[in-house]
């Protein structure tokens, strides 16, 4: 099992990482959020492939083509915990290295985007207090962290989910 984790795990790491150090960049100096939003769930969705790849593989080389929901679901669980790690880590060397004003920037995105579709000033003025709130709270790094791994753990805990479930298999089929 620790081999399947292990290399699954890496590839579905690549598979996330690869995009956000290529279009984060991009997103953050043209402030188009959104994009790097969608560029990062679509990439979390594809990395995440590899926890069907990992069950199916563990099933059918190393389990005689036999798995319980919960096996299925230990396996996927650390495949998403090898790929999310090396997310968070690459994130956290992104924006030391590279972003340190994410936070206010993102803040600034979202107060404009407040403002540009007519909203209160009361209503602007707490997101602005909130965007505050955040852009100090992101100055801790344990905060960046689990931040970092609530965005991509519940992708991965979801794909799991539904990969241990269309894979378990308690029995072989007679032929």
């Amino acid at each position: 099992m620790k081999k399947i984790v292990i290399v699954c795990g890496l590839i579905g790491g690549l598979i996330v990482t690869v995009p956000m150090m290529i279009f984060t960049d991009a997103c953050y100096k043209d402030g188009n959020f959104e994009r790097g939003m969608l560029i990062g769930y679509t990439s979390m969705i594809l990395a995440f492939s590899m926890v069907f790849v990992g069950i199916r593989n563990y099933r059918n080389k190393y389990n005689n083509g036999l798995i319980s929901f919960g096996k299925a679901f230990k396996v996927g669980f650390f495949i998403v915990l090898v790929a999310s790690s090396i997310y968070v880590l690459v994130w956290l060397i992104n924006y030391y290295f590279f972003m340190p004003d994410f936070a206010e920037r993102y803040g600034m995105h979202m107060i404009n985007r407040l403002k540009a579709s007519g909203a209160s000033q009361v209503k602007i003025d707490a997101e602005t207090k909130e965007m505050a709130d955040f852009a100090k709270m992101y100055k801790n790094p344990g905060i960046v962290i689990l931040f970092t791994y609530i965005e991509i753990l519940p992708v991965g805990l979801l794909m799991t989910l539904v990969a241990a479930l269309i894979l378990k298999r308690k029995q072989k089929a007679v032929a």
